[in-house]
């Protein structure tokens, strides 16, 4: 497909050269047959453009007859092949558009079991990241052209509408999609879709926003299974509780979270949960290997499979995989060698 839309915007510019070739050259011929800039410039536009003025000069000589013929036939010629290509640009750019959001349309029709992004903004983006790390198969909904635009250039099923309305949830798959993660930045708007969310799928799992602190209670009533604060939590941790359930059962939806990660921290720890991307540095070893290298900056306390629904201890032999959902108990503050579960490996020098 975008081998066709560089040929036809190729024949676009080829079409644009000739014509100014032609008459560059139609100007020169007759400024030397001792016509002025101006009088050679009209003659040359009124010709190749068919308006049909009369001559600005009688045309008495064989030598500007000869240059008004080759005008003509070049000039008209040229034209008529600029005028071809910028309609054929024009049409197919907005025949490709139409089949492009058509087959779209047709690919999020055919998903199961996917989660649905409401707002592409900062935190939209870093969950898509880890979701699509995560091998989980999503939808964004984004109203903003810009965001929508940025967001189907990365690659993924997105709509774009307002999530606001129950026909962009129904577009999205509300009634097969297993989970919805609402972040866009307005507290109402993130309320507003959750009771939306909740309406058309009484099962699905939902994770909102919430700016203000206020606004939790109210996420919970509309029908939020959990509520993150982008100041306590980030979106590595929303993409845990849609992809790793068993682990995010225990640190992230019980009554006793807020008590743990006081106890850890009151020890100096944080315990979070990463995915381990396809090609990244810590995939592919093992536990034992890991813990290696991270040299007692972290530990790795459990393992879980993406889909599983099981998160198991890990024996130092266990090797993580692609999407594994791992469990790091490590000291206060996050170690810069933890990103080495999503950053891709070091090329063989």
């Amino acid at each position: 497909m975008n081998w066709f839309s560089d040929h036809r915007a190729n024949n676009l510019i080829y079409g644009v050269i000739f014509v100014l070739i032609v008459s560059a050259l139609a100007v020169v011929g007759y400024m030397l047959s001792g016509w002025s800039f101006g009088d050679s410039l009209f003659m040359t536009v009124i010709t190749i453009f068919t308006v049909g003025y009369d001559e600005v000069r009688p045309l008495d000589t064989v030598m500007l007859r000869g240059i008004t013929i080759t005008l003509i036939v070049l000039g008209c010629t040229a034209m008529i092949y600029l005028t071809g290509a910028l309609v054929q640009f024009i049409t197919f750019t907005q025949l490709q558009a139409v089949l492009g959001n058509t087959r779209m349309s047709k690919q999020i029709e055919e998903l199961k079991n996917h989660v649905i992004i409401c707002g592409f903004g900062r935190i939209g983006n870093m969950l898509a990241k880890e979701l699509n790390a995560g091998k989980a198969d999503l939808v964004i909904i984004e109203p903003n052209a810009d965001r929508y635009n940025e967001a189907k250039a990365q690659g993924y099923l997105c709509i774009h509408a307002d999530a606001i309305e129950e026909n962009s949830l129904k577009q999205a798959g509300i009634d097969e999609a297993r989970a919805l993660a609402t972040v866009v930045s307005s507290d109402p708007v993130n309320v507003f879709v959750t009771l939306s969310a909740r309406s058309l799928n009484n099962s699905i799992l939902i994770i909102a926003r919430g700016e203000e602190p206020a606004t939790e209670k109210k996420l919970f009533q509309a029908g939020a299974n959990a509520v993150v604060l982008p100041a306590h939590i980030g979106a590595e941790q929303v993409a845990s509780m849609i992809l790793f359930p068993a682990i995010a059962g225990v640190i992230q939806y019980s009554e006793r979270r807020r008590q743990m990660e006081l106890d850890f921290r009151t020890l100096g720890l944080e315990i979070s949960i990463v995915v381990a991307a396809e090609g990244s540095a810590f995939t592919g070893l093992t536990v034992e290997e890991i813990e290696r290298q991270a040299e007692g900056t972290f530990f790795i306390v459990a393992i879980e499979q993406a889909g599983t629904g099981t998160a198991d201890r890990p024996l130092p032999t266990t090797c993580i995989k692609p999407g594994d959902g791992v469990t790091i108990l490590s000291r206060s503050g996050r170690p810069n060698l933890v990103n080495k579960f999503s950053e891709p490996a070091p090329s063989a020098a």
